[in-house]
């Protein structure tokens, strides 16, 4: 279990840092607490496994990365394994999920890549299905976003 101090400074990190040269001394006084301490906590949840990364978030349609589609693959179950490890480490994948297959809905690897054009979106999901050996997949490009947030935990 948390205590209240190490939900308190989640809560500060979970959203943008402030602009200012300073910005854990700034959090660390929002949380009463030193700077030192602030960064040791932090250290010490990501040490933990609470925190699995501590990283900017690029917002990719203002990167110039205009589309973006979910591809989902049809995957044996005994192959899961090996291809959701081979996705997940390809740097144009930002999202791999494994789920469940229903009676109407084969796909079992969901997964999310982004491009500057629609074609380079096909092209990424072409490589993948080679790399991969998976041929039975559909690329679902997104056409309107209705809602993106980074999950908020206390």
């Amino acid at each position: 279990m948390l205590s209240e101090k190490e939900k308190l400074v989640i809560s500060l990190i979970q959203d943008d840092l402030p602009l200012d040269r300073r910005p854990f001394k700034v959090l660390a006084e929002k949380a009463q607490i030193s700077e030192d301490e602030l960064i040791g906590m932090i250290e010490a949840l990501k040490k933990g496994g609470v925190i699995r990364r501590f990283g900017a978030t690029l917002r990719h349609q203002n990167a110039g990365f205009k589309f973006n589609a979910m591809v989902v693959w049809n995957v044996d179950e005994s192959d899961v394994e090996r291809v959701g490890r081979l996705f997940a480490s390809l740097k144009e994948v930002t999202h791999c999920y494994y789920r469940v297959r229903t009676h109407i809905w084969s796909y079992t690897l969901y997964t999310m890549i982004h491009g500057a054009t629609r074609e380079a979106c096909l092209q990424i999901a072409s490589k993948m299905a080679g790399l991969s050996q998976i041929q039975d997949y559909q690329v679902l490009f997104s056409r309107r976003e209705f809602k993106k947030t980074s999950m908020l935990y206390f």
